[in-house]
């Protein structure tokens, strides 16, 4: 073989081998999302409980689903549920929503006792709290864009901004986490907590960010050209948008994935099941499941 041959097949090796390492088997090709139940208004914010069990909003209805991962069916598990939108379960086994009926961020215990945990910043009424993530402290971060709802009497926001909050672990102060978006909305954190991603639906990005010790964030960095309503993470530090179904990034934010989902918006997405490895899609008047060959985590 002539130097010349040998240096072209070189170079194709190595783009076929550079294009392979980037594909990563999350789920089977032949796999298409199962329809798990239907005739919801719109369903959102979909949290993993510890055993594995799936809870959901049907935020126009008022109330709090469930889906059972020994079973797979779903039941209501909350009437009356503060229009709850983005849900979190942290590690005491409590519900935390963003309860946005009067602009606040609820923990739910397993009594569904329900406790205020944020109802307001520097005096004023929240935008409508929307989706949260607890870091490995218990501080919580949440975003509070401004959408219209029809049970609202206000028709404007009391706040100047659309922002990120951190409410710090021992719960005595509210912080401005991130302002510099247009209208922040999906968010999620890495296992070691030292990164936070971000997504600025009303400007089509979605931003990470340096977890800092006292739970600050660095600068805003650049992830993908894609906004997203709701958004997880899987164990190998993939992140899923949602939108247009759902959207699979490696952490280099290259895409390398997309699940159809058949209705008009997926609205957001997290990982169930005992074994953390059915995906739970909230999608407009449905919700779906896929089996994943990779888990998520919490």
């Amino acid at each position: 073989m002539k130097p010349s041959a040998f240096f072209s097949l070189s170079i194709v090796l190595v783009t076929i081998f550079s294009c392979g390492t980037k594909r990563q088997i999350l789920f089977s090709e032949a796999s298409t999302p199962s329809l798990v139940a239907d005739n919801f208004a719109f369903t959102e914010g979909p949290a993993i409980a510890p055993n594995g069990d799936v809870y959901f909003t049907d935020q126009p209805n008022n109330r709090i689903h469930k889906w059972s991962a020994e079973t797979g069916k779903v039941s209501i598990y909350m009437n009356n549920a503060g229009r709850a939108n983005g849900l979190f379960f942290d590690d005491e086994g409590n519900l935390l929503a963003c309860a946005d009926e009067n602009f606040q961020l609820w923990r739910i215990d397993d009594e569904k006792n329900i406790t205020v945990l944020a109802d307001g910043f520097d005096l004023k009424n929240f935008n409508g709290p929307n989706d949260l993530w607890i870091d490995n402290k218990g501080g919580i971060y949440f975003t509070d864009p401004y959408y219209q709802r029809p049970y609202w009497e206000r028709t404007k926001m009391e706040m100047d901004g659309q922002r990120a909050y951190y409410r710090t672990p021992d719960g005595t102060e509210i912080k401005i986490a991130a302002d510099h978006f247009i209208r922040p909305n999906g968010i999620i954190g890495t296992k070691d907590g030292k990164t936070l991603y971000i997504a600025d639906i009303g400007d089509k990005k979605t931003y990470k960010y340096k977890i800092q010790k006292d739970g600050s964030l660095g600068e805003p960095e650049l992830f993908v050209e894609m906004g997203s309503d709701g958004m997880t993470i899987d164990s190998r530090g993939n992140v899923y948008l949602t939108g247009d179904g759902v959207t699979i990034f490696n952490s280099k934010g290259e895409k390398i994935d997309h699940i159809p989902v058949p209705q008009k918006w997926t609205a957001n997405v997290t990982f169930g099941g005992k074994d953390r490895k059915t995906l739970f899609i909230t999608a407009s008047t449905a919700v779906y499941t896929l089996g994943m060959k990779v888990a998520g985590v919490h």
